[in-house]
């Protein structure tokens, strides 16, 4: 039978020997040693991941996860609810900010419904666990077994298009109100306390911060959540896209792929992923530096350096979209620059090592 610790098994370590051998041929394009600074560092990455071969990344795609929250209840969104229906059918014309960002980047988009407040969506993948989660302030999200299941219905999925082509995944999340969890999270898995990482999120009245910073606390003394278990902080004070994108974290570590994380929502479930399997977290790029409130703590937790600085916090995936030019533009470096040795170039050398 498969399960979630099935697919935990199969994640690799990155490949350290095709790392060498990439840092080799890179030292040996026409530039002096390592000027393209985390270009390189980024092709050196994607080297040692056993699911890609030779940096062809003709295929990319960014599955975004959509769920209303129950926590909308306490009045810590100003968004109507329904605002997360109406954006996954506007995902499905392709005019949202991800949907626009990722065309220009040549990327798929792939809408998944794993808990909006609404019947079934045309053009939105069904994996609909329930209209809405629990409300953290008061009860658990979900059980436990909801987001295991999740969980593996998520990695599966990811395990599926990685079969069908996709060479790198982005993650991207729709939710009203998914801010207020992923703060819960941010908080538990790196012991701060919620006044240090609770943003206005979607444009929420900075003059009612407070309002959503004792939501926060009040959903983790509710729900008192093992900051060393995971899952039960997923279940606990998390919320079905935020379940979601952390499966496909923990897939496309499984096949060998990597994923491009998006914002603040994706640090969290990031937070979560690297928890439950700290493997996953050599296989993420960091898109870019969210100005959500609690971004740099997340990101310091997860010793992780964005490569953007956009002040963006739309979330759905847009940043990913962004980013996704950057391993395009590692791979093109990698596989299409000449080297030294073909033009005769033969760089000073240092002690030994050229220069």
């Amino acid at each position: 039978m498969h399960t979630l610790s099935s697919i935990l098994a199969r994640i690799p370590p990155l490949d350290s020997k095709a790392m060498a051998r990439a840092k080799v041929r890179l030292d040996g394009l026409l530039k002096p040693t390592g000027s393209l600074g985390r270009l390189e560092q980024l092709a050196i990455q994607l080297a040692g991941m056993r699911g890609l071969y030779g940096h062809q990344v003709d295929r990319k795609q960014i599955i975004v996860m959509a769920a209303d929250h129950g926590v909308y209840d306490e009045g810590v969104a100003v968004s109507p609810r329904v605002v997360t229906m109406v954006q996954a059918l506007n995902m499905v014309k392709g005019v949202t900010g991800v949907c626009v960002l990722a065309a220009n980047a040549g990327v798929e988009v792939k809408i998944v419904d794993v808990g909006i407040d609404s019947e079934t969506l045309p053009g939105v993948l069904d994996m609909k666990v329930a209209r809405g989660s629990g409300n953290i302030a008061r009860e658990a999200a979900m059980t436990r077994q909801q987001a295991e299941d999740l969980l593996f219905a998520s990695a599966a999925l990811t395990l599926q298009q990685a079969a069908d082509g996709v060479k790198v995944f982005g993650v991207g999340e729709l939710g009203m109100a998914n801010t207020t969890p992923a703060a819960a999270m941010v908080s538990v898995f790196t012991d701060s306390d919620p006044e240090q990482v609770v943003g206005i999120g979607a444009n929420f009245p900075s003059e009612q911060l407070h309002h959503k910073v004792a939501v926060v606390r009040r959903a983790i003394e509710t729900n008192q959540p093992d900051a060393s278990d995971g899952i039960d902080v997923l279940a606990k004070v998390g919320g079905f896209d935020l379940v979601g994108m952390t499966g496909v974290m923990l897939g496309a570590a499984a096949a060998g792929l990597p994923v491009v994380l998006d914002g603040f929502l994706s640090y969290a479930s990031a937070l979560a992923a690297c928890r439950i399997a700290p493997g996953v977290r050599e296989y993420l790029i960091p898109s870019h530096m969210s100005a959500e409130k609690g971004a740099v703590i997340a990101l310091q937790h997860l010793q992780l350096e964005p490569y953007l600085q956009m002040g963006m916090r739309l979330g759905e995936g847009s940043g990913a979209a962004i980013a996704m030019h950057l391993v395009d533009a590692a791979c093109a470096m990698y596989n299409n620059m000449g080297s030294l040795a073909e033009s005769h170039i033969e760089l000073p050398t240092s002690g030994g090592k050229r220069i």
